[in-house]
């Protein structure tokens, strides 16, 4: 097994290259090493109170976020409860570019993985406005240099190209369903869609019951070309992790799409931002956030009324809302290629729900460490966070295919100043900001290739040639 320390060495410095060119008047981030728990109410009674207000009492705790070991507290499909075995197997599968093995065009088998749409170096989004996955080629600086391979060696109808923005993995504990249509989930909220129009024959593994997390890591793997069988345990060397991982499993069943599935979305709940100012000030260290931000977080939780979409720990929710944000502009992506997606991703929550009153909306998103995030909406047709705040602030829609009727409470109705704007733009931007995300990359994956791209051009921007 080939020594792959160099990636995980670049992804540190670059990591600490983008913290600190990228940061201004900047505290550091708390030092966790001691466990960092504090049990002390913050002093900042105005806030403290808002919080209080906006939680139905619960307070400052409610939004606290609890540590990636502590799996008692991290939310799971209870028929897929988090084990350490399942997370180092999870983390290690994510990463895994041998999972790419059942490519379109044979020359690019093992060269891409789950993590090549959402690597840790954007914060776990995209790297760009579009993820591309097989027939991608390079990583650049923190993935923004993906490109895709000359159509001489790589059809365009072959290509692997998202339609619509990558979301990121960080948070998702907090979600009961996946997809910014949430259509990826079997309960909850989508039990009563799952058997109506053509869901069923459409998405056959929300009928297995579990939640959105495991559901994606089924279907992501048949959408985005990944092979997980036993093949893939005997040749890369994983069936010692699997054999931990389902021990409950017979033998005949344990090496499988399905538990590959299962032990990645038990990694990817413990994927969380717990280590933000905003979650160390929470906890009671009241100078890990600036003033301003502070200032920030109470536009956020009082006038900009952010905390009524984005709540919770993860401050996102399992709700849909319409802001008439714009759509893919054929014209500017890579390519619009809608197969394996049987819905128009365009509609929002109404492509699954066949129900008027979902057209256009999204999911609620989690808002933390956007500031590694190339582009925001839907669509991508944002490209910076303080963009989004003033057009949701100004309130004039991007699609005219919105009906006005459609748009959220929220949209155009907070009349924030250029003050507040700045403070809440602070707040997002850097009180919301985990610096400390490689903590999730592996130092190497079993196969030995290279992450999170195993093309020639990427293992040169990462490092990982000899």
């Amino acid at each position: 097994m080939r020594d792959l320390c160099p990636t995980r060495t670049f992804l540190y410095v670059l990591f600490y290259i983008l913290l600190f060119n990228s940061c201004s008047d900047e505290i550091e981030p708390f030092d966790q090493s001691s466990n960092g728990e504090f049990t002390a109410i913050p002093d900042d009674e105005e806030l403290v109170d808002l919080l209080v207000d906006v939680s139905n009492g619960l307070g400052h705790s409610f939004f606290i976020l609890p540590n990636e070991t502590d799996y008692a507290s991290i939310p799971q499909d209870p028929k897929n409860p988090i084990t350490a075995a399942k997370v180092a197997l999870g983390q290690l599968l994510v990463h895994e570019t041998a999972t790419g093995g059942a490519p379109k065009v044979e020359s690019a088998i093992y060269t891409y993985s789950c993590s090549s749409c959402h690597p840790v170096a954007s914060g776990f989004y995209s790297g760009l406005r579009q993820g591309i996955g097989e027939g991608g080629m390079g990583f650049g600086f923190s993935g923004d240099g993906r490109v895709v391979m000359p159509e001489s060696v790589f059809p365009r109808d072959s290509l692997d190209v998202l339609p619509i923005k990558v979301p990121t993995i960080l948070n998702v504990a907090y979600q009961e369903v996946m997809l910014w249509n949430g259509a990826l989930g079997g309960t909850g909220i989508n039990a009563p869609f799952i058997n109506t129009g053509t869901n069923a024959e459409d998405l056959p593994d929300n009928l297995l019951g579990f939640e959105g997390l495991e559901v994606q890591g089924m279907a992501g793997q048949l959408v985005h070309r990944l092979k997980i069988d036993e093949e893939f345990v005997d040749q890369f060397g994983y069936r010692a992790m699997f054999d931990a991982a389902f021990p409950e499993i017979s033998e005949n069943e344990r090496y499988s799409r399905l538990t590959g599935a299962l032990a990645i979305a038990a990694f990817n709940r413990t994927v969380l931002s717990n280590q933000s100012p905003w979650q160390n000030w929470l906890k009671g260290n009241d100078d890990a956030m600036t003033d301003n931000q502070v200032s920030g977080a109470k536009v956020f939780f009082d006038k900009g009324k952010c905390y009524q979409c984005h709540t919770g720990p993860a401050l996102k929710s399992n709700e849909f809302h319409a802001f008439g944000m714009g759509d893919f502009d054929p014209r500017e992506t890579i390519i619009l290629d809608r197969r394996g997606f049987k819905k128009d991703v365009t509609r929002g929550r109404g492509a699954f729900t066949e129900r008027e009153e979902d057209e256009f909306k999204f999911k609620v998103p989690t808002l933390y460490n956007l500031r590694d995030n190339p582009s925001y909406g839907h669509g991508g047709t944002f490209t910076s966070v303080r963009q989004v705040i003033e057009y949701k602030n100004n309130g004039r829609k991007q699609n005219e295919r919105v009906p006005d009727t459609q748009l959220a409470d929220q949209f155009g109705n907070l009349d924030l100043t250029e003050t507040e704007i700045s403070q809440l733009v602070d707040f997002v931007e850097n009180g919301l900001y985990d610096p400390n995300l490689i903590r999730y990359v592996p130092e190497e994956v079993l196969s030995g290739n290279c992450i999170p791209n195993n093309d020639t051009q990427s293992k040169l921007d990462l490092g990982c040639e000899d």
